[in-house]
């Protein structure tokens, strides 16, 4: 990543800090840890929520399968630049440029019934409560059964949202990550 492109994402996350949740951005270390759950050998339909600029969308894109599809969520305006030059160079990605409670309009526009994968790194802990639940609620409701929904965290202060809406979370803790990092996977079991 270049230093102009740090910088802006630095910007942005002081401006915004109650849409991006923090200053920095995900370290590979991160990037890796959260991708180590997905089987991207059989996965047809990932969804990304809280992109930003596009830094676990890379690493997703890398690694997913030709015929698989990205739904790459993000509401600040500021990100959009980022995400539209990875999706002119690559047509799998579709960049939602949207909230993340529109999650089942999305996957109808690619005719896709359940997501494979959540991946996300929305800053729940920032925003509404009724907002985050309803979110979560969403992607559980449109996770294929055995799916995974793995959440990037600072603190494990919304863990309990995971647990009530799929009723199991497994943590994992990030150590290489200013600041460190938690990550949050749930499993589809019914």
């Amino acid at each position: 990543m270049s230093m102009k492109n740090r910088i802006e994402f630095f910007k942005e996350g002081i401006k915004h800090i109650k849409t991006t949740g923090t200053i920095t951005r995900s370290s590979n270390f991160v990037c890796k840890k959260m991708l180590k759950h997905i089987d991207f050998k059989n996965a047809r339909v990932i969804v990304e929520l809280g992109a930003g600029d596009g830094v676990i969308t890379k690493h997703i894109l890398k690694k997913m399968h030709p015929d698989c599809k990205l739904i790459a969520f993000e509401v600040l305006d500021n990100f959009m630049p980022f995400l539209n030059e990875l999706a002119e160079k690559d047509k799998r990605l579709i960049v939602a440029h949207d909230s993340a409670e529109k999650i089942g309009e999305y996957l109808d526009k690619i005719d896709a019934q359940k997501a494979d994968y959540f991946v996300s790194a929305l800053p729940f802990v920032v925003l509404p409560d009724d907002l985050g639940e309803k979110i979560v609620s969403e992607a559980a409701k449109h996770l294929k059964k055995g799916g995974l929904y793995i959440q990037l965290h600072y603190s494990l202060v919304a863990k309990k949202m995971y647990e009530k809406a799929f009723g199991n979370v497994d943590v994992n803790f990030v150590f290489l990550n200013v600041p460190p990092a938690f990550v949050l996977v749930s499993e589809k079991r019914a």
